[in-house]
């Protein structure tokens, strides 16, 4: 059995929610940036700033790792960089709402297949709810954005799972560093040879590195930790505050205002994260090995 680890003082119910508010807001801060540049130049360099901030601090080991270990860290990179570059070509698409609703059925799944118990059935159900009424926006649907959604909702599952892994594998945050790594390794090829012109302006740099340090150095820390002794089905529940929170986001920094039934759908995502995040048994158990 994996064991909690002592040494952060937070609990890893805040630790997931302090990641959501910073991911959100990264996100946010990125769809200001769509008309200037491409969404992959934004993904590489917030994937390029978790690289070399993680790097620099964790300092990964690397002798001694087993087969598998390599394996589970070169599958994490895979996930974490489709999940992300996937994501960001959904949100150029369609609407920011429709992208996470849809995004959102990775992790929904995971909490369904992985519930024990009814109770939990039902928060799952709310949630659901919630985010198809966030995802309600008139329009034409583009269906290459419905596709990189649906990418992103498997990838996003994929790294939940991933996540648990390499956290158990790896000591701190050297997996989730070395990840980093071969994320942007996996982009670069794609960055450089259509992109490359985009990354000479200093401003587009310097907002690129805010993104990766608010959209992936701090909630992927968080989460890796997290997981460690917090079970993938109550994670995905805990993440269904995520279209909320980006609605707060996209409100603060894009200036956009909520419809009542957004309003409907938030009340929706946040009663059925305080209902999981009461099952104080299901929470605290660790995961097994």
């Amino acid at each position: 059995m994996a064991d909690r680890d002592s040494s952060v003082p937070l609990s890893p119910i805040w630790l997931v929610l302090l990641g959501i508010l910073s991911v959100q807001f990264g996100a946010a801060v990125a769809k200001t940036l769509f008309d200037e540049v491409s969404p992959t130049t934004i993904v590489w360099l917030r994937l390029v700033t978790s690289a070399v901030v993680l790097v620099a601090i964790a300092r990964p080991a690397l002798r001694g790792r087993t087969r598998i270990d390599w394996q589970v860290m070169l599958a994490f990179g895979l996930a974490l960089g489709l999940m992300n570059w996937s994501f960001y070509q959904a949100m150029a698409r369609i609407p920011i709402g429709l992208a996470v609703t849809i995004e959102f059925i990775g992790p929904l799944t995971l909490a369904v297949f992985g519930s024990r118990r009814a109770r939990d059935l039902i928060w799952v159900a709310l949630a659901g709810l919630g985010v198809v009424l966030l995802g309600v926006q008139p329009g034409a649907l583009n269906w290459a954005g419905v596709g990189f959604a649906l990418l992103a909702a498997a990838t996003w599952a994929a790294y939940i799972l991933l996540s648990a892994q390499t956290g158990r594998r790896w000591q701190g945050v050297d997996g989730l560093a070395l990840a980093s790594v071969v994320a942007t390794l996996l982009l670069s090829p794609l960055t450089f040879g259509q992109y490359a012109d985009q990354l000479v302006d200093a401003r587009i740099l310097l907002l690129g590195a805010l993104v990766g340090l608010l959209s992936s150095v701090i909630p992927y820390t968080c989460e890796l930790v997290a997981l460690r002794s917090l079970r993938p089905a109550v994670f995905s529940i805990l993440m269904s505050l995520e279209p909320a929170v980006a609605a707060l986001a996209a409100f603060v920094v894009v200036g956009e205002v909520l419809e009542p039934l957004q309003l409907v759908a938030m009340a929706c995502v946040v009663v059925a994260s305080v209902g999981a995040t009461r099952s104080g048994a299901t929470i605290s158990e660790p995961v097994p090995d």
